[in-house]
């Protein structure tokens, strides 16, 4: 009897990328997909059905962030594989996945054989992150973890907001937003608030698709 397919749940939002994922796999020996999903809510309920061997999952979904599903799952199911297969590079993602319990983390340009490499890789208990992945979560780890304050100020800075502002929408006083700006230009490594809001943007601490949602 030959050896058992690799079952893998496919989780992608773009149906078009799902599907090619989806028939590209399955024409691999030792590799069948079991499922797939196209949101995070989804991506759970399938897991629970299927109990993939590995779950191939992106970062950004619908109703459910991947990184949430794969907490979610851990949780649940300890032993879960998961590899983040996304668009972005940013090492804030790359952290939180991996902090998450993601045994991968592959950005979509990579190659049919480095994908089919990676599951296979994983499936055997390893870990795969490709160098320059790699080097950018060292340039996270040497870093100092923001407060959730500083957090906030920063992302009013994204915003375009003055010190007087941050002050108003944060209910704190102007003195005490300047201590949150000069703490956090320190730890992102940057000198004002211009590459502190690029610095932002470019390493994914600030997600773009908060900057979408208008401040109450």
């Amino acid at each position: 009897m030959g050896q058992e397919s690799i079952r893998v749940l496919v989780v992608e939002d773009h149906h078009v990328v799902r599907q090619g994922l989806v028939a590209l796999l399955n024409v691999v020996d030792g590799i069948e997909v079991i499922g797939e999903a196209a949101d995070g809510v989804e991506a759970i309920t399938q897991f629970r059905k299927h109990r993939p061997d590995i779950t191939l999952i992106d970062l950004r979904l619908p109703r459910m962030a991947g990184v949430d599903v794969i907490q979610r799952v851990r949780m649940e199911t300890p032993q879960a594989r998961f590899i983040v297969l996304t668009t972005y590079d940013g090492d804030e993602d790359i952290y939180r996945a991996l902090q998450a319990g993601a045994r991968a983390y592959l950005l979509k340009g990579m190659t049919t054989a480095e994908l089919i490499a990676t599951i296979r890789t994983v499936h055997a208990g390893k870990s795969h992150i490709p160098p320059a992945i790699a080097q950018r979560l060292a340039e996270r780890m040497g870093t100092e973890e923001l407060t959730p304050r500083e957090f906030d100020v920063l992302e009013q800075i994204v915003r375009g907001k003055s010190n007087k502002e941050i002050a108003t929408e944060l209910e704190i006083s102007e003195a005490t937003v300047k201590t949150h700006i000069n703490s956090l230009l320190g730890k992102l490594g940057v000198t004002d608030r211009t590459q502190a809001a690029t610095a932002a943007i470019q390493r994914g601490i600030v997600p773009l698709e908060s900057l979408r949602k208008p401040t109450p």
